[in-house]
């Protein structure tokens, strides 16, 4: 029945490239909810094989995306938590406008899109995606985080500004450190307000990561989302196909951190968020009613894109998170 799913949520996809299209998946196959449990079955990322989804999920492969310390980030809640005071008493002096909780409008702020294409020869299944794919794949965000997937939203609308095409195998792999590192010095456009995706073809099966803002003030060489292009919508990586790997990574990208950062101690800040409950460690497939820090209370943020589940079963982002992106896009990236 999964796999019939999935087919049935691809072929949608291939026919018709339209957002329509990909929101009514989300609303059709009710989020976070599945009568199929996940099969310790082999699970093949871009050519790689896994044991199972679990294996894949554990290896770390999933987002690559590095996490500050409990330090690290301390000091940068410290350094948000002043932002918003100051803003909560600007409102309230009537100097500037705010809404709730001294965060910006929704919609109010403009991201523009440096999409790079790395490829190793000609046609989709080389790396080179199409426009429409693209634009699709613009429009998925879009819709997440104006919240017309389900959640919250939020002040951020991202426009693509440009795509270049670039034929390199070693960049299309991303087997080393120098590759991410030439490819981005050479290709890399605009500031820390800029967001620079990278399309490729990871061979070690990861599906994308991206840098916190605060990780990069000193080397914005390397700032941007690398993304596996079969993860765009009409990609062919299911169940990580409907666009939904771009916006978890965008939300590291706006500072935002793991659900489950912490574990069940959210006493040492965790996530920093104060409407996403704890979570043991990361949910994958699409898990109902998941309890996994019982003493803490509530299910866990199974629907929530900084989540692992699969593309259908992620939705939405929280009022909280949208407020840390808000303070953290002030400060680090001048937006």
């Amino acid at each position: 029945m999964k796999r019939n799913l999935i087919a049935f949520l691809a072929a949608i996809l291939i026919s018709n490239f339209g957002i329509n299209s990909i929101s009514a998946q989300k609303t059709d196959f009710p989020p976070g909810k599945s009568d199929v449990s996940e099969q310790a079955e082999p699970f093949v990322v871009n050519g790689r094989t896994f044991e199972s989804k679990q294996e894949f999920i554990e290896s770390g492969a999933r987002c690559r995306t590095k996490e500050p310390s409990e330090a690290q980030s301390l000091n940068v809640y410290d350094q948000l938590e002043r932002v918003k005071a100051s803003r909560i008493i600007m409102d309230a002096a009537g100097v500037a406008e705010y809404g709730e909780e001294g965060m910006r409008q929704p919609g109010s702020i403009t991201i523009n899109v440096r999409w790079h294409v790395v490829n190793r020869g000609e046609g989709v299944a080389n790396g080179n995606i199409t426009q429409a794919m693209i634009d699709n794949q613009i429009a998925v965000l879009n819709q997440a985080y104006s919240g017309q997937a389900g959640g919250y939203n939020t002040p951020f609308r991202f426009v693509l500004q440009s795509v270049d095409r670039t034929m390199n195998t070693a960049w299309f792999a991303q087997n080393t450190e120098d590759d991410e590192y030439n490819m981005k010095v050479a290709l890399h456009q605009g500031g820390f307000g800029t967001l620079n995706i990278y399309s490729a073809g990871m061979t070690d099966g990861t599906l994308g990561w991206a840098y916190v803002p605060e990780e990069v003030q000193q080397y914005l060489h390397y700032d941007g989302v690398v993304l596996l292009h079969t993860t765009v919508p009409g990609g062919s990586q299911a169940p990580y196909n409907l666009g939904d790997t771009l916006t978890h990574e965008v939300g590291h990208w706006l500072g935002l951190y793991h659900t489950f950062k912490g574990g069940c101690n959210k006493s040492n800040g965790g996530d920093f968020i104060f409407d996403t409950p704890a979570e043991r460690s990361s949910a994958y497939g699409c898990p109902s009613n998941r309890r996994s820090c019982p003493r803490r209370g509530g299910y866990d943020p199974t629907t929530n894109f900084m989540d692992y589940t699969d593309d259908a079963c992620m939705f939405k982002f929280t009022a909280g998170q949208a407020q840390r992106m808000d303070l953290a896009a002030e400060i680090f990236r001048g937006l």
